[in-house]
């Protein structure tokens, strides 16, 4: 979604942007004209010098002296609180601020700072300022939310309500929502103070209504046990104080004294919002549209999750006119779209827009909480299943970017754990699709999706099932799955499936790109493994080059890669691993061996002689590696050395290759003469 608040050129425009252009009456004791009217028309009722008529004394009554004292306990003064004190001074103060921050919490405790026993009375924000009163005594301050029209006041009002709220001892403030030019435009228009409000620390929050209904002793000691960045999960900055409340209320309920962890805390409050959130969306298919966005690509550009919310939409209108899309809670249809400002739509999702901290650094969306994702998946995706088909297809092209990609995998991912794997059904048909990301995203989910009890049985099976078929998109979405970047697949069972993927032909034109994708995977393992890891990859290719078939194929084309990572590992490991050695001999000679893999071997082999320089072990092992590859004789090894001894002086290894070409020629046998003549 990427409507956001007009901007604003006169009043009128501003007045409509607050009223959301909502046609309200209020005239008590007036005549209204509905007919036809040409020009402005406005008509004045004095009141009585009293205020307060019985119309109004039934749309204002006291804040609760109970809450008004819980308030006031539990209460974090924002930033600017001492100039919003100075500012109520004159009488009439505007507070500005995003719903659900805080402003009602600070508009009381302006209105009773300084008394011992306060009296606040809250005013219908229908009611028609330039017609209302305070009362003669008794009140302390009037606090009056989002009236329709702040504008309705006029100079010669507010002079009357200042006059009459100084003689009555009382002080009033109106709150209203943010927006674009507002601010300047209520001082220039009404001439009175505006106090902007700020989201006060999430912590001291969070701390105030803890230790309101806990002792001391009991909230320091369960703050000292949470788990390390576990408070940073509970309290994002900027979290609003209502969900601060929430999570100190958490707390309190689920037991301090019992040592609940922070992770239980977290699970409770993102089921218990997760479920008020969707509750909410199911009734705005737009709305719906924006959570399941943010519930995948939460954290990345405000225009993907825009982006991506806008496509899911266009889709389910697309299915639905065909029939075949889920209506009402089932899933979003683009006819029901109601455009509204991004700020109160993520108000509705518990999200909110990070600015980025560059100058060009792109906005992002995301929950204040990013747990939320799984208990909106479990809320939509639990027990009704309808939704389930519907974002396979939207997730089966989610854009370019690898972030992106990542994201709907996972995502998918999270939806298997919901239906305890059976969504994974859909997975065949959405790696099909007519997208170049469908196979990557089937990847990431099932990469992702075998970690999880809940769904690694039907995850297993389908890349095992997936590994002999002959498609070309599912057997690169196994390729991809056996990347370690791409999930939980163990080292063993991604050798494994890569091996079937070798073994099996497969009569698709697009079977190279797999045979890339294997390759690409190896390499990768390879690269970011740690040592057992590594072995066990040389190990096995080790083995395929037994077979001249594709396996051993595919290890002479992968094992030049390998030897160009880290060249240090390998010489360290080659003097301490005599397992290692022979595997390296092995695979070494087969590449060389292998026209379309020399060149890269070769290199690798200089690579390491460079390396070598200068370095005792490391010339000590590369001495000994020659020396094996001589004594296994293969003839890809003697073009290496022949290659080398041509070479411009300036080459590596010119030296430890001429003493392994004298000692091949040394080693080989004299060719057989024909046998002299009786």
């Amino acid at each position: 979604m990427t409507s956001e608040t007009p901007r604003i050129g006169d009043l009128d425009a501003l007045v409509a942007t607050l009223n959301d252009r909502k046609m309200v009456v209020v005239a008590p004791h007036g005549t209204v004209n509905t007919g036809l009217v040409t020009g402005d028309q406005r008509q004045f009722v004095s009141t009585s010098a009293e205020g307060g008529t019985a119309t109004a004394s039934m749309r204002q009554g006291p804040v609760r002296a109970k809450y008004l004292k819980t308030v006031r306990r539990r209460f974090v003064p924002p930033p600017g609180f001492p100039d919003a004190l100075a500012a109520l001074e004159s009488g009439i103060a505007v507070i500005l601020g995003e719903p659900g921050t805080g402003r009602e919490t600070h508009a009381l405790n302006l209105l009773a700072h300084n008394e011992e026993e306060p009296v606040v009375v809250q005013v219908d924000g229908d009611i028609n300022l330039s017609r209302w009163g305070p009362r003669a005594q008794g009140v302390h301050g009037y606090l009056v939310m989002e009236p329709l029209d702040p504008f309705a006041l006029r100079a010669w009002d507010l002079s009357r309500l200042e006059t009459r709220l100084a003689e009555a001892g009382a002080r009033l403030i109106i709150v209203l929502a943010d927006a674009p030019g507002l601010a300047g435009t209520l001082e220039d228009h009404l001439g009175i103070p505006v106090i902007r409000h700020h989201t006060p620390d999430p912590r001291k929050v969070f701390t105030a209504h803890l230790a309101d209904d806990c002792r001391k002793e009991a909230c320091e000691q369960w703050l000292r046990a949470l788990e390390p960045g576990r408070l940073d999960e509970l309290l994002p900055e900027g979290l609003p104080p209502r969900h601060a409340a929430q999570a100190a209320e958490a707390v309190l309920r689920l037991g301090v004294t019992g040592g609940v962890s922070g992770a239980e805390v977290l699970r409770h409050l993102t089921r218990v919002e997760g479920a008020e959130v969707v509750a909410r969306a199911q009734k705005d298919p737009a709305l719906l549209a924006q959570l399941l966005s943010i519930s995948v690509y939460g954290g990345l550009g405000r225009d993907v999750v825009s982006e991506r919310a806008g496509k899911l939409l266009q889709l389910a209108g697309s299915e639905a006119n065909q029939g075949s899309a889920a209506q009402g809670a089932h899933g979003p249809s683009s006819g029901d779209t109601r455009r509204r400002p991004l700020t109160e739509t993520l108000r509705l999702l518990g999200a909110h827009r990070v600015q980025g901290a560059a100058e060009r650094a792109t906005d992002t969306v995301s929950f204040y909480w990013p747990a939320m994702s799984g208990a909106v998946w479990e809320a939509l995706c639990g027990d009704d299943t309808d939704l389930v088909p519907l974002l396979h297809t939207w997730l089966a092209g989610p854009g370019h970017e690898t972030d992106q990609i990542e994201r709907a995998g996972q995502a998918l991912a999270a939806v298997a754990v919901v239906t305890g794997g059976r969504s994974l059904e859909l997975l065949s048909d959405l790696a099909s699709a007519p997208t170049s990301q469908a196979s990557e995203v089937a990847a990431w989910c099932l990469g992702t999706a075998v970690q999880d009890p809940a769904a690694a049985g039907a995850a297993a099976h389908l890349l095992e099932q997936w590994s002999v078929a002959t498609e070309a998109p599912l057997r690169k979405a196994v390729a991809y799955a056996c990347r370690s970047d791409r999930g939980q697949v163990t080292d063993e069972q991604a050798l494994r499936l890569l091996q079937r993927l070798m073994e099996t032909p497969a009569d698709d034109t697009g079977d190279l790109s797999v045979i890339t994708s294997i390759v690409e995977a190896l390499v990768q393992r390879f690269e970011t493994g740690d040592s057992g890891a590594r072995v066990t990859v040389l190990c096995r290719m080790r083995d395929w080059t037994e077979t001249d078939d594709v396996p051993g194929l595919l290890a002479a084309l992968t094992f030049p890669a390998l030897a160009a990572t880290d060249p240090a590992w390998w010489s360290d490991r080659i003097r301490a691993d005599t397992e290692v050695a022979a595997s390296t001999v092995r695979l070494a000679g087969h590449a060389l061996n292998e026209a379309v893999t020399f060149m890269d071997m070769r290199d690798a082999l200089l690579l390491w002689c460079s390396e070598a320089e200068g370095v005792e072990h490391r010339a000590q092992v590369l001495s000994g590696l020659l020396d094996a590859l001589v004594d296994a004789r293969q003839p890809g090894f003697l073009r290496w050395l022949l290659a080398v001894e041509r070479g411009p002086d300036e080459m590596p290894g010119k030296e430890p290759a001429a003493l392994a070409l004298n000692a091949w020629r040394a080693n080989t046998p004299a060719p057989e003469t024909a046998d002299q003549e009786d």
